[in-house]
């Protein structure tokens, strides 16, 4: 019989599901010059504002890679270059900069198998629509290798120079034309010109990356699967465990016990317990049957 331990780690060596997507903006204090340093492991300097953000003492940075369309400038394929273009475009105090996409690694996959699977998801999710893409892989041997991809959200031009990201339109009366104002100017509203921040958009990217994972984790004859669907979308009767974070992730490794932890160990636990009362009450029916 397994211990709790030995249990315990067979679970934590299993595939996951981790997909989350968030924005670096300037208004909350961000910058993307020093978001891509720290995922780079890099020394860069902002131009915007002249700090210099070094962080080539971090560690467990495995591999970084930036992916460009056809149509960038060469130039951006250097990732100070690339970043600094996007700070001095962007001229609002609260400008969204870029869009960062921090996605969990399947670990029954080896180093140059999860470079490929990213590499893949990247190109065929982004690059492919005219984002940048600048991605890194972080692996401390600690059971938790994982990807920052971070990606331009604003267009490019064909002719390399960056788009805008959204235009004016003109609302229409039933005739057809403009509706003026009584200032004297037309009413209008914002448009996007892409639809890259649509919630739709973030779904089809979650499903994508369960998708091609899946499909790598097949090619190697693995049996796990990942699904970017919570219990109750799946028709799953289970508790969901929280996400540790890196903080907990850490102290759980080195047997410390965390609130975190804990509330996972009980969600653990509530689930089997439900499952052999389900279990109990199919005996129940079946046996009932019989009369």
């Amino acid at each position: 019989m397994k211990s709790e331990y030995a249990a315990r780690k067979e679970v934590d060596s299993v595939a996951i599901y981790h997909c989350s997507i968030k924005i670096v903006s300037r208004g909350k204090g961000k910058s993307a010059v020093a978001a891509a340093a720290y995922r780079s492991g890099e020394t860069l300097t902002n131009n915007y504002d002249g700090v210099t953000h070094d962080f080539t003492r971090k560690g467990g940075i495995v591999h970084t890679e930036i992916l460009l369309p056809p149509h960038a400038p060469p130039d951006f394929a250097d990732r100070s270059t690339l970043w600094n273009s996007v700070e001095k475009i962007e001229k609002a105090k609260n400008s969204q900069l870029a869009r960062e996409i921090e996605i969990a690694l399947p670990v029954e996959l080896d180093k140059e198998q999860q470079i490929q699977l990213v590499r893949e998801y990247v190109e065929e999710n982004f690059v492919s629509v005219g984002m940048c893409a600048d991605f890194a892989i972080h692996n401390k041997q600690d059971g938790n290798p994982h990807a920052h991809i971070m990606l331009t959200m604003r267009p490019l031009e064909q002719s390399g120079e960056w788009g805008a990201k959204s235009k004016k339109e003109y609302l229409l009366d039933k005739d057809g034309q403009r509706i003026k104002l009584k200032n004297g100017t037309f009413k209008s509203r914002k448009v996007d010109t892409v639809d890259w921040n649509s919630q739709e958009k973030a779904e089809v990217w979650r499903q994508a990356w369960a998708d091609i994972a899946n499909r790598y984790l097949a090619a190697q004859d693995r049996p796990e699967r990942i699904d970017h669907r919570s219990f109750a979308r799946q028709g799953i009767d289970k508790i969901p465990s929280i996400h540790l974070g890196v903080a907990a992730g850490q102290m759980k490794r080195k047997g410390i016990e965390t609130e975190r932890g804990n509330l996972n160990r009980e969600i653990s636990l509530t689930n089997k317990s439900l499952a052999e009362i389900k279990a109990k009450i199919n005996s129940l029916k079946k046996w009932i049957a019989k009369f």
